[in-house]
């Protein structure tokens, strides 16, 4: 068994050691966002232009129609321009108001294909109930026992640092699994 000390002297290392990552982790964030601010402008523009241009290249397309009787497209410089036959869409203005026609004027084998039927556990809510009624269920509580606690108490980036952490030594932590559900 290790003393006191030992423990106080590997906490200590495991800090520094966190403690650089976090410095190196809030540089690759600034450096980031930095970049973003200085290719941002360009970017916006370049989108601006492009979209300009796809509008200008629409209009012409649309005006000369007759070109496009056969072949009905053509490509040029990589991209295929022309016609082609529309795809449609639906629409309604109240999905719930759908479905309940739906279940009144079809059949049941035709409601299970338009209507999609999603259950799913929800683990936070399930793991309030009591060991009896889980046992009866069929659900077994792991790692209710004691477990060893290594938990940083400061900084923004100690998410992304206890992500990189977790994923560098392969754990998968079953609560943060039932909170994100």
């Amino acid at each position: 068994m290790s003393t006191l000390a030992a423990i106080e002297t590997a906490t200590k290392e495991y800090s520094d050691r966190r403690e650089l990552l976090i410095l190196l982790v809030e540089d690759l964030h600034t450096g980031i966002e930095a970049l973003k601010r200085g290719r941002l402008p360009a970017i916006k523009d370049a989108a601006a232009a492009a979209a300009n241009a796809k509008g200008a290249l629409e209009a012409v397309i649309d005006d000369s129609r007759p070109l496009f009787i056969k072949p009905r497209s053509i490509i040029i410089s990589g991209i295929q321009v022309g016609l082609r036959k529309g795809t449609g869409g639906l629409e309604y203005d109240e999905e719930a108001a759908v479905i309940r026609r739906i279940r009144k004027q079809l059949s049941e084998e035709q409601q299970d294909l338009l209507i999609k039927k999603i259950e799913k556990l929800i683990k936070k809510t399930l793991a309030q109930l009591d060991v009896a009624t889980l046992k009866k269920l069929g659900v077994t509580v792991q790692g209710t026992g004691d477990v060893v606690l290594i938990k940083p108490v400061n900084s923004d980036v100690d998410k992304i640092v206890t992500a990189m952490l977790k994923e560098a030594s392969g754990e998968v932590d079953e609560l943060d699994d039932m909170e994100t559900e």
